[in-house]
């Protein structure tokens, strides 16, 4: 199975369909796959402008958690973004290090 555009292999980990490329830089920066199905449930949306979607957490979505345990790990989502392709897969993955430009 080929992702849109990259032509690189898609991988399925857990219930999220994954690019090779996406889960080299998830071990390359010591992001969880938890975190990122997180993010991608729970998590708000912006366009790339490319064709994707930027999926990331916001303060807000961390403050409507009710239970301990998913307020820390939407603490630590809050810290990455994941990019989603047109075919749902997700892309890549990354530390937050400003912040994510919203469109309107």
């Amino acid at each position: 199975m080929r992702a849109a555009g990259g032509g690189n292999k898609v991988s399925t980990l857990s219930r999220v369909r994954y690019t090779d490329h996406a889960l080299i830089r998830m071990q390359q920066r010591g992001i969880r796959p938890e975190v990122v199905e997180t993010v991608l449930e729970l998590g708000e949306t912006e366009h790339d402008h490319h064709g994707g979607t930027i999926y990331y957490v916001s303060r807000a979505v961390i403050d409507r958690a009710k239970s301990p345990s998913l307020r820390r790990i939407l603490e630590e989502g809050r810290k990455v973004y994941a990019v989603v392709a047109q075919d749902c897969a997700v892309v890549t993955v990354g530390h937050r290090i400003k912040r994510i430009l919203r469109d309107g």
